[in-house]
């Protein structure tokens, strides 16, 4: 056993189930005689509901993992080189991508049985876009392990700043019809890396509707199977109620076929005796006969 082993456990297990967990985890430690292993168990932190939900989109959609640090490579980058218009473009498809996986991550904390609150979906926006903006957020998002909400200490810059400002020029005395100023254009370097950041981005919103297309066909056929199963609870106890309605009756008819018999036994006594008594009047009615003749 050790820390990486038992971290991986402890970040996988629904939040009512950690505590205890990480208790008996420090316990075997301690009897293993590894105390300092048994310390650094007890600092794991169990996670907030939103940094739960999160680390459980990492572990449960594992293939989106890589494209979304991709495209968060592509954006930071594209954030230094692009213009406004292009960077309007790609925040559009940052916006979707993070609620898409927002969306994701609620729905798979209920189908494990956590329904994340409002503001829990804000907090797991505010990890998204942290893990967009920053390497090290993405780093710590993609480990599984995350005990509370991100956030980003500085995010993308605004769109509307980042194009450089020039400073107000005296005007000439004469002044002549000015030439509008042509943007700088991407070099093609900037532009393969735009190219593929959109790539990414919309690959990532793809395979994410494919997904929420798949857990709202999961919840339904989990719903019709809840039906099914409840349909055949309810079967099960009529069933139930009707069998025990026929051993009851069994032992009933049981019970009269005793007492049936039992009367049956005295009757074919008395008949005996009946007949015992019968013969014996019969002889001695014969016997007084023979006498008197």
């Amino acid at each position: 056993m050790d820390l990486d082993t038992v971290a991986d456990e402890l970040y996988r297990l629904r939040p009512e189930e950690f505590t205890a967990t990480r208790a008996a985890r420090m316990a075997a430690a301690r009897t293993a005689g590894d105390r300092a292993l048994a310390d650094r168990i007890g600092k794991l932190r169990r996670p907030s509901l939103s940094a739960w939900a999160s680390n459980l989109l990492v572990r449960e959609r594992h293939s989106e993992v890589e494209p979304l640090l991709r495209l968060g490579e592509g954006l930071r980058q594209a954030h230094h080189d692009l213009d406004g218009a292009q960077l309007r473009e790609l925040s559009r498809q940052q916006r979707v991508l993070v609620s898409a996986l927002s969306r994701q991550a609620g729905q798979l904390a209920a189908q494990a049985g956590h329904p994340i609150s409002e503001a829990a979906h804000h907090e797991v926006e505010s990890t998204l876009r942290a893990v967009l903006a920053d390497p090290e957020a993405a780093r710590e998002w993609a480990s599984g392990r995350l005990v509370r909400a991100l956030t980003a200490d500085a995010g993308f810059p605004a769109v509307a700043q980042t194009a450089p400002r020039r400073k107000a020029e005296p005007a000439p005395a004469k002044p002549a019809p000015a030439k509008p100023a042509r943007a700088a254009r991407p070099d093609p370097e900037q532009r393969r890396r735009l190219a593929q950041a959109r790539k990414d981005a919309d690959k990532a919103a793809r395979e994410l509707r494919a997904r929420e297309d798949e857990a709202a066909s999961a919840s339904r056929e989990a719903f019709a199977a809840k039906k099914n199963w409840d349909k055949a609870q309810q079967r099960v106890g009529d069933l139930t109620a009707e069998l025990q309605r026929a051993r009851e009756e069994q032992q009933q008819a049981r019970a009269e076929e005793q007492r049936a018999r039992e009367h049956a036994r005295t009757a074919d006594r008395r008949l005996r005796e009946a007949r015992r008594q019968a013969e014996a009047a019969a002889a001695a009615v014969e016997r007084v006969g023979g006498q008197g003749s």
